[in-house]
């Protein structure tokens, strides 16, 4: 008898072995129809999988969060299999899912290109009609090696021939077409419905090497319903308008350029942006108890060793290459090497280090607005967002163990109010737990772990499990905004850490006289202010909150006489504290209004000759067709009221 438990927790016998599809057919005909797996004991299987003991099962639909995945690999097979139909002669390599829809790479001739994405797609839609079974089956290798040898295709036996002897080899059959793959998949290419669009197509190396052949990699994505996909794709063609590379160019904020790769070039109109937000985290933090600090960003190869950098993030991290630093490398012991810092907190500690001590001291919160380094592959590199030279808004929290909770709490209100004076009130929580490569016992993991889930219990957060992505030293929060188009990013992180006190030796006098170690409490709310910057640019689409503007207004006029009250009014806005151009060129007001709004000024005030006599102002806010007439007095006012930062 095999008895399988139900998510409700009730309990289904049957006489003997039973597939998944039966299972759910026992339960009830809406449910067979809407099945797409099987859930054994946690594990994600085909629905026609055999449970042959007893076992907690659950049947996948298309509600469950795990589906949408399961029906992106299904999709990058029925694309594989169009193209191939298609073009016979086209070889495959891989296609799996991706985090908004899916891909397979292609080894052809002639070059894919947008327009053959309609013939493609009609071509997936006619087997998706076929409804063709999709079966899993069980070669050995040298049969999957001769089927792709027998068949043209080189790279697909190239990878057979590497699968280990007497592995299990699961091949999925659709119709005529199959593929090595570890599964699972629908039932049928039916269940994949039409809800699917090509988007792209790049190239890629076999492999990820590029020194072997270049691949052609058509991307696409799909989802259950027309509806969802077409909010898909209006999401997307809104993320292009809003990019922040593009807006960035138009607006005069930053340009990049191959010899600094990686590196921004922030202009002046970026570069009072990035001051703004600066001077408004930095008053945020001197009111929140902080100290703010700056360290080298050359450091003695010695620290990184000690605090385990250099062997877990070596390869990561910019090295110094004169002649002493080169003769180092090659074991001249009299020579030292330096490297560019990846990070503040081997810095902050030993200004922690610096003297003794007390208790009394702690918490201390440490912050620093560090420039730092790390090497990004070049395919990684993308805008701001993702740079190799950034300024983290960076802070340890040396503490008690007792301490945490109380510190994650006031950190966490800290954040919040941060988040939602930059107009982003949604987030959610991860924790990230031990990685495979981290420095610490399991004990010490167990005890940071532990100590962070209570934290974060007392602080009211509710979280998400993100396995193995913890920093090498210790488990972490990360914390994930999300913008005005759905999008999500991750930026603020909360660490606790053991690790790093022990391994640099950083401790002070407990109440008691004895020596003991502080806890580093690793914390960013930016990350960092490149990808913050792009991630701001992007939500507001550049037109950002009158406090944050670059340029906060510009005063224009309607005709030359008003130049000299013109240049009053600005001086007179700039005294009162706002970010203010003039704009007295002998053209129209109208040419001069687009022009200005197009470059997402917040406030246009428009003087002409009556505007003079009575002195007075015509302001015409962004996106807006109406303006207000207001004497000057009164506009610098409340304009200079509603360019005010956040308290």
């Amino acid at each position: 008898m095999i008895n399988v438990t139900l998510p409700d927790g009730s309990v289904r016998s049957f006489p003997q072995p039973v597939s998944g599809a039966e299972i759910a057919a026992s339960i009830g005909p809406g449910l067979a129809k809407a099945a797409l797996a099987l859930r054994v004991d946690g594990a994600l299987k085909d629905l026609s999988h055999t449970v042959d003991r007893d076992a907690r099962i659950g049947i996948l639909t298309a509600r469950d969060p795990e589906a949408l995945e399961l029906l992106r690999h299904d999709a990058a097979h029925v694309l594989a299999q169009a193209v191939q139909e298609l073009w016979p002669g086209t070889q495959i390599t891989f296609g799996p899912s991706t985090e908004d829809g899916f891909y397979y790479d292609f080894v052809r001739a002639e070059p894919f290109s947008p327009e053959d994405f309609a013939k493609i797609e009609a071509r997936m839609a006619e087997i998706v009609d076929r409804d063709l079974p999709i079966v899993r089956e069980v070669w050995d290798r040298a049969r999957i090696k001769k089927h792709f040898v027998d068949n043209g295709e080189s790279f697909k036996a190239e990878w057979a021939d590497e699968l280990p002897e007497g592995e299990e080899i699961s091949v999925y059959r659709q119709g005529g077409w199959l593929d090595m793959c570890l599964g699972p998949h629908l039932p049928s290419t039916g269940k994949l419905g039409k809800a699917f669009k090509l988007t792209k197509v790049s190239g890629a190396y076999w492999r990820g090497d590029a020194s072997k052949a270049q691949l052609q990699r058509v991307y696409g994505t799909v989802f259950f319903s027309d509806k969802d996909l077409k909010a898909y794709l209006l999401r997307i063609a809104e993320a292009e308008k809003r990019d922040h590379r593009r807006i960035g160019r138009e607006m005069g904020l930053f340009h990049q350029q191959e010899e600094a790769a990686g590196m921004v070039f922030w202009h002046a109109k970026g570069w009072t942006l990035w001051r703004t937000l600066e001077g408004y985290i930095r008053r945020r933090l001197e009111a929140g108890g902080y100290i703010e600090v700056k360290t080298p960003q050359l450091v003695d190869r010695k620290l990184w060793e000690a605090s385990g950098h250099w062997e877990k993030f070596r390869e990561s991290m910019y090295i110094s290459e004169n002649e002493e630093g080169l003769r180092a490398f090659v074991g001249d012991p009299a020579e030292r090497i330096f490297a560019l810092k990846p990070m503040n907190c081997p810095c902050h500690v030993q200004i922690f280090n610096q003297g003794l001590r007390s208790y009394r001291e702690l918490p201390l919160r440490m912050a620093e607005f560090g420039s730092c380094h790390r090497f990004e592959p070049s395919g990684a590199l993308h805008g701001i967002m993702r740079v190799r030279n950034f300024t983290q808004d960076d802070a340890h929290i040396f503490c008690s163990e007792e301490q945490i909770e109380s510190e994650t709490i006031r950190f966490c209100k800290l954040l919040g109010t941060i988040y939602s004076d930059l107009g982003f009130p949604d987030y959610f929580v991860k924790f990230s737990d031990r990685p495979p490569v981290r420095a610490g016992s399991d004990a010490v993991w167990d005890q940071a772990e532990g100590a962070l889930k209570s934290a974060s219990a007392a602080a009211g957060l509710e979280l998400q499990l993100n396995p193995g992505e913890g920093a090498f030293y210790g488990p972490k929060l990360e914390f994930v905004l999300r913008d005005a188009i759905g999008r999500d990013w991750q930026c603020g992180t909360l660490q606790v850490d053991f690790v790093l006190p022990e391994r640099l030796d950083a401790s002070y006098v407990a109440e008691d006289d004895t020596r003991r170690r502080p806890v580093m409490l690793h914390r960013a709310i930016f990350g960092s202010f490149e990808r913050m910057i792009g991630i701001l640019i992007e939500n507001y689409a550049g037109r950002f909150p009158l406090w944050m503007a670059p340029v906060q207004a510009v005063v224009t006029t309607i005709v030359s006489d008003a130049d000299p009250y013109a240049l009053e009014v600005a001086a007179t806005l700039r005294a009162a504290g706002l970010r203010v151009e003039t704009d007295l060129r002998n053209e129209k007001i109208t040419y001069k209004v687009r022009e200005h709004s197009l470059a997402h000024v917040p406030l246009i005030l428009a003087v002409g000759r009556r505007d003079v006599e009575g002195r007075t102002v015509a302001i015409r806010r962004l996106g807006s067709e109406k303006q207000e007439v207001l004497e000057l007095g009164a506009a610098v006012t409340t304009l200079a009221a509603e360019a005010r930062p956040p308290a």
